[in-house]
């Protein structure tokens, strides 16, 4: 497909998330994601009243691939409920150590943004981590896990999100294992 043949919006949304997902979202101006983009500034809000808005709705274009990357591992891996949430922080941990992992988007957004909680951006990152408690919570009930599903659901996605947070610092895919196998454990007990 030719350039010109992707919408408009699609292209400023491709543009700024290999932009924002490389450098961080503060540190990516407007203009550099008008000139990767091959538009205009003028063009982009058009399609954008602002940055933040650009900013949460690339966010929003990642929310449901990523739910749904979590989901496919969860089904593809053999096993009970415990491992097959344990096959998730598995398949993390591979995707970890790719040079160019950067860990979680809606998480390091939220560090960017730490001092404005009503941001669109914030927003976008909260409905997608409620989605994704959402789902396991779900998985819980469907597995008749403990009598709180929702308790546990919180729980997996602590070590989800600590998890992200460690490898980053350490640069230690092993930490994702080791929260993997911490989620198996609670779902077993």
């Amino acid at each position: 497909m030719a350039r010109t043949d992707v919408p408009t919006r699609k292209r400023i949304l491709d543009a700024a998330g290999k932009l924002f997902h490389a450098d961080g979202i503060r540190a990516v101006s407007v203009d550099a994601v008008a000139e990767k983009s091959g538009l205009t500034k003028r063009t982009l809000y058009y399609h954008f009243r602002s940055k933040d808005d650009l900013i949460a709705a690339y966010l929003e274009t990642r929310d449901q691939p990523n739910l749904a990357l979590f989901q496919r591992w969860f089904a593809e891996t053999e096993g009970t409920t415990a491992d097959k949430v344990q096959g998730i922080f598995r398949q993390l941990s591979a995707s970890a150590r790719h040079p160019k992992w950067k860990g979680c988007g809606f998480l390091r957004t939220s560090v960017e943004l730490i001092h404005l909680p009503g941001h669109p951006a914030i927003l976008a990152g909260r409905a997608h981590k409620k989605r994704v408690e959402d789902w396991l919570c779900s998985v819980f009930e469907e597995s008749r896990l403990p009598e709180d599903a929702r308790l546990l659901a919180r729980q997996v996605l602590l070590l989800l999100d600590g998890a992200f947070a460690v490898v980053l610092l350490h640069r230690d895919p092993s930490y994702m294992d080791s929260a993997g196998e911490a989620a198996a454990q609670l779902i077993r007990d």
